[in-house]
């Protein structure tokens, strides 16, 4: 069974491969890859168990949808994944597979390499909508244009100015979520009950080797505590909500009777089914689509904060799939945006018609300036 339907109007092929069923297997193969090898460098097993463990994971073939009713019935995807894993080794190997770490140690740490790969996947397209925003922000930045404060008429602006707005939004947000990445994309390796037993006392060493080979930060446990997921999911939020802003500027200046900026023509899209004399801006709905859905999958994770003790039952269970949603609106709202921006086609002719009809005059005050510091501010 395929999702993509109901994913990819929404996302982007890139994004979702980054949570596709394969990629959830490789990152817990390599997790327990890099357990093997950081208790063998810790004296823990012995180096051939180690190879032992990797050449095992790598040769086991996994049907993904067997799988997945074996952890819908086990509670957990590690319990049959290391399972079927331990069935491959033999002797040391499999006794030494998964030692001292627990199901959400995997889980958590799957997690954390998703949302590194999931910046990567941003950053490109983020990067597109900055750049396209400031490229026009210049170009228009001394054109009077009406500014409308509580959808009405209020007094001109340079029209490059509303653009720079946003493309601040964008780059603080951006900058934001980056931060909280990378403070919070955490090895998660605290064994049963968040004590690193069965380690002879050298786990703080085994996670500060698996991080490194995982291209994670190494810290104590965080199982129990999920501030840094709720962070990375609010700079998501955030980052969908800029995103959104400029969707949502865009989409109310390519009204007919304003028609001063339209979305790019694209072979394929805009159309209407009914009314061929359409021009849908529709890039800007797939970004306040995501806008719209976003708030709620915050809030989820926020409410999930009070977890139980030392693992909480339903939480922490719940923000796998709440922050790959989150990745997978943010990623198809910015790959929307960079194509209407990279494109966007400005009317000056219906700017000035806008402007005269209102009779506010041409002064923009320091619309120049402030675009100016605006964009500056986005470069740091």
């Amino acid at each position: 069974m395929s999702d993509l339907l109901r994913l990819r109007p929404a996302a982007t092929p890139a994004m979702i491969a980054v949570f596709d069923d394969a990629a959830v297997i490789a990152h817990a193969g390599a997790f327990e890859v890099a357990l093997a090898r950081a208790q063998a460098a810790g004296g823990l097993i012995a180096d051939e168990v180690a190879q032992a463990i990797a050449a095992g994971i790598a040769a086991t073939r996994i049907d993904a949808s067997e799988l997945a009713e074996e952890a819908a019935l086990a509670g957990t995807l590690a319990i049959p994944l290391v399972a079927r894993w331990r069935a491959a080794l033999s002797g040391e190997a499999a006794a030494a597979l998964h030692r001292g770490a627990t199901s959400q140690d995997v889980a958590d740490s799957v997690l954390m390499r998703q949302v590194v790969a999931a910046r990567d996947v941003l950053a490109a397209d983020v990067a597109r909508v900055g750049a396209a925003l400031a490229l026009h922000a210049r170009t228009h930045r001394d054109m009077p244009a009406m500014g409308r404060t509580l959808l009405q008429d209020a007094l001109p602006v340079g029209f490059g100015l509303r653009l720079a707005q946003a493309a601040a939004g964008i780059a603080d947000a951006w900058q934001d979520l980056d931060a909280a990445i990378t403070r919070h994309a955490v090895l998660q390796l605290g064994g049963a009950a968040g004590t690193r037993s069965g380690m002879d006392g050298r786990g703080g060493a085994v996670a500060e080797h698996m991080a490194a080979a995982l291209g994670l930060r190494a810290g104590p446990p965080w199982h129990a505590r999920r501030t840094g997921v709720a962070a990375i999911g609010a700079g998501l939020g955030v980052l969908i909500g800029s995103l959104g802003k400029f969707a949502r500027d865009v989409a109310l200046l390519a009204q007919n009777g304003i028609g001063e900026a339209q979305e790019p023509v694209v072979a394929g899209r805009g159309g209407s089914s009914a009314m061929a004399h359409k021009r849908n801006p529709t890039g800007c709905q797939v970004a306040l689509s995501a806008a719209i859905r976003a708030p709620g999958l915050v809030a989820a994770l926020i409410a999930g904060l009070p977890q139980e003790q030392e693992r909480g039952l339903g939480g922490w269970q719940a923000e796998a799939p709440v922050l790959a949603d989150l990745c997978l609106l943010a990623a198809g709202s910015a790959a929307a945006l960079a194509v209407v921006a990279e494109g966007l086609d400005v009317d000056p002719a219906a700017v000035a018609r806008n402007l005269d009809r209102a009779g506010r005059g041409v002064d923009i005050g320091d619309s120049v300036a402030i675009i100016a510091e605006l964009l500056a501010r986005g470069e740091d």
